[in-house]
């Protein structure tokens, strides 16, 4: 991924799966996705790395709002999205 060459090997296959899931209304399956437009692939990179690198899913899992979980985690999310913004 050349807009972040520090995602690990294989990741970005990953998440363009996980991004263009079939009537899941995830940003993958916008007209821009399909453009490979920066920041749609912007926001499914942060998406993965909210799911997979953080605690994310835990807070939803304990019933906490979206936007609760994700301000929790919003500084793991930077973290891991500037260790693979560098090469």
């Amino acid at each position: 991924m050349s807009l972040y060459p520090g995602c690990p090997h294989g990741r970005e296959v990953e998440i363009a799966e996980h991004a263009c899931l079939k009537y899941s209304g995830r940003i993958g399956r916008s007209a821009a996705a399909k453009k490979f437009d920066e920041y749609a692939i912007q926001l499914a990179v942060i998406a993965h790395i909210r799911h997979v690198e953080t605690e994310y899913d835990e807070y939803l899992a304990d019933y906490y709002d979206r936007q609760y979980a994700r301000e929790q985690v919003k500084d793991a999310v930077d973290s891991v999205l500037s260790k693979w913004k560098i090469p």
